[in-house]
């Protein structure tokens, strides 16, 4: 399996760069070769659709940029490129292959990398409390939620760096990360109660593998397997349901809770309920939202809840911001409250 950690766009780029790109197409091609002659590029071509362009360092940005416009979104996706820094593909060479999409991603995304390697990174995490009886506003768990610092120390927002991460396949790194960072975190700060761990089906390529790097994690810091839960994100990006439950049994397997976020949003619906059964899913924050004013929000929470209950999965209702959401969702039978009106996210140390 591929280690995008070790894999940064700066073993890709040299003082001299050779770029070996393999074009899908031989209209593709005529479209490639004809850039590299307006552009007075160093190009020779090399097999049926290939071409080998010289570039320096300085160059690599320009290159890149117009070969985006030379080129659509398929053509870029099924482009294949790998680099040198002198004019020889070994064939050891050939391991180190990306999508153009990818590579020029990945270049442009080279900040999250470095902030990763440099671990400007920390988990900051917000209290889950009991709904109701003797524990009522008692915190039952913390969600661990992932922020990346510039170098001007100032936190990123995590959807601006997901939405990078995400198109420069660097899922997979990042959630390895933030999975380790909040696993350390919250052994340090020795927080009570349960921990909730987000992750991206989507950067899971091999459950065993994710699940013996985390496990470890987990195991040298001290806290036990039943005190994690481990929450599903973006589910509505899972299409494959088969590789969504293979992950779901591996850390059942080992002991770990299991919840799905935003329950009642998009794709991850009734069908996921009874696709995953999982331990404990979460009503989705727009429609917690002024819930307790919304006559058809309230018909679809309570069904939810209900629906929840006899399959016996427990409920957290997130997006908390008001009392009156609060009391409602009470009085509706939701077994734990998350939100501003309860807690901010925050650093623990």
């Amino acid at each position: 399996m591929r280690c995008i950690d070790c894999e940064t766009v700066k073993n890709h780029v040299f003082d001299e760069t050779f770029f070996w790109v393999y074009l899908p197409t031989g209209e593709s091609y005529t479209k490639a070769k004809r850039l590299a002659a307006e552009q007075q590029y160093d190009c020779r071509p090399f097999g049926e659709h290939g071409l080998r362009i010289k570039r320096a360092r300085e160059q690599v940005a320009d290159f890149l940029t117009s070969f985006l416009g030379a080129l659509g979104g398929p053509e870029l996706a099924n482009t294949n490129i790998v680099t040198t820094d002198d004019n020889h593909l070994p064939p050891e060479s050939l391991g180190r292959v990306i999508t153009a999409d990818v590579f020029i991603n990945r270049f442009h995304s080279e900040w999250v990398i470095e902030a990763l390697a440099a671990e400007r990174y920390e988990t900051w995490f917000q209290p889950i409390v009991y709904a109701s009886g003797p524990r009522a506003g008692d915190a039952f768990a913390h969600e661990g939620l992932f922020r990346l610092r510039d170098t001007a120390d100032n936190i990123i927002p995590p959807v601006h760096v997901f939405g990078v991460a995400g198109k420069s396949d660097l899922l997979f790194s990042l959630d390895l990360a933030a999975r380790r960072k909040a696993v350390e975190s919250a052994a340090e700060a020795k927080l009570a109660g349960k921990i909730f761990i987000n992750f991206n089906p989507s950067s899971v390529y091999d459950p065993a593998y994710c699940l013996r790097t985390t496990a470890s994690s987990i195991a040298e810091s001290g806290l036990r397997a039943e005190d994690v839960v481990f929450e599903l994100t973006e589910t509505h990006m899972a299409r494959d349901k088969a590789h969504l439950k293979g992950i779901l049994a591996f850390y059942r397997n080992a002991g770990f809770g299991v919840a799905l976020d935003d329950i009642g949003s998009g794709w991850s619906g009734l069908n996921m309920l009874h696709e995953m059964r999982p331990d404990y899913v979460k009503l989705d924050m727009d429609l917690v939202r002024d819930v307790d004013t919304d006559s058809f929000k309230q018909v679809i929470v309570r069904n939810l809840i209900s629906i929840a209950r006899e399959n016996g999965i427990q409920t957290i209702a997130e997006g908390i911001e008001t009392v009156a959401e609060a009391d409602f969702l009470r009085g509706v039978g939701a077994d734990f409250l998350q939100g501003y009106y309860f807690g901010h996210p925050a650093p623990v140390l």
